[in-house]
């Protein structure tokens, strides 16, 4: 089985992105689902392993199960919206 992984950063001056990640955390706790947690301010290449991956403007917090992409924070909310968190992470 593939592990969710979720680009982020611990160090943001932007209150939106730390609630973004917050939020996506805290719904993949409560659905306790595992996660792997890849934090982008730790070195350059890792910020650029997630925008090659994405685009080159991403911004975390970005979503994948595996290597295979899920989405960004939009998409996920979105899926929490429709109860669709495991088809959006590619779990069923």
């Amino acid at each position: 089985m593939s592990s969710i992984k979720i680009y982020y950063t611990s160090v943001s001056g932007s209150r939106e992105v730390k609630q973004r990640q917050e939020e996506v955390t805290r719904i993949l706790d409560i659905y306790k689902i595992k996660y792997e947690l890849i934090d982008v301010s730790v070195s350059f290449k890792v910020l650029e392993e997630m925008r090659m991956k994405v685009s080159t403007t991403a911004l975390p917090p970005q979503i994948f199960n595996g290597q295979e992409y899920c989405g960004d924070y939009e998409m996920f909310h979105e899926a929490k919206e429709n109860k669709e968190i495991l088809k959006f992470l590619k779990m069923e």
